[in-house]
């Protein structure tokens, strides 16, 4: 397992430079566990992303020519709106319960990917950009009920 550490700076003129670095760390890697840490004197979230290094075996070759789902436009039908709504209301609430940054639950791009694709199992989850075994054991029987209730 390697470890990949961030800082995410609360100043307004780095904060959205420093989400983005962190959201496409997210979209691209297999992510096992996070952890967080707030240093007040310097105002910033110090974010420790642990996960797993990719070996070159067949079984990746195979699943990297399976493409993943990334919503392309960020239009929405009304439909869709409402289930993204849902869905960023649901984030915000498990963050603050789990006192994390609503990135580390789901980026915009990943529930928006979502909010596109309406998956009704769990292993269609799999099929979005973002979401591996360690989202969909955490977070995805709740996605796919807000999904059915909408």
């Amino acid at each position: 397992m390697k470890v990949k550490v961030f800082k995410v700076r609360l100043d307004h003129e780095f904060l959205h430079h420093d989400q983005l670095v962190l959201d496409e760390f997210l979209e691209s890697h297999q992510i096992v566990k996070t952890e967080t840490a707030f240093v007040n004197n310097e105002n910033y979230w110090s974010v420790f992303l642990y996960f797993e290094a990719l070996k070159a075996t067949a079984t990746t070759v195979k699943e990297s020519r399976h493409a993943k789902y990334a919503a392309e436009s960020e239009e929405l039908s009304s439909d869709e709106e409402k289930i993204l709504s849902a869905l960023k209301e649901w984030r915000s609430d498990k963050a603050k319960e789990q006192n994390l940054p609503g990135y580390f639950i789901a980026t915009n791009k990943e529930l928006m990917s979502v909010a596109k694709y309406k998956p009704a199992r769990k292993e269609e989850l799999l099929d979005i950009k973002g979401f591996g075994k360690h989202k969909i054991e955490n977070y995805g029987e709740e996605i796919l009920e807000i999904l059915e209730s909408i």
